[in-house]
């Protein structure tokens, strides 16, 4: 293997367990719920769902989960409204 990818997978590897050097922006995820197919998506206006319960709430179990997924590596504007409600 060329002496250059190997480097580059070393330094890929390294990144990977440095989540500070990340942060999501915008995201779209294609999401397979118990209760059928779902589109989460992170835009600078914070969360967004498809599903039922995060137009009533503003948060659901899908924008959760990747936000536990993505844990330090999101912007503060992506923290869940539902959370941030019952913490207050």
């Amino acid at each position: 293997m060329n002496s250059s990818i190997i480097g580059k997978i070393e330094k890929a590897k390294l990144y990977a367990t440095e989540r500070k050097r990340m942060h999501v922006k915008t995201l779209s995820v294609a999401f397979h719920g118990e209760n059928g197919e779902h589109e989460v998506t992170l835009m600078e206006q914070g969360w967004q769902c498809t599903c039922e319960f995060f137009h009533d709430h503003g948060a659901c179990a899908h924008s959760m989960a990747l936000e536990r997924v993505l844990e330090g590596m999101l912007p503060s504007h992506a923290e869940s409204q539902l959370m941030t409600a019952k913490a207050s």
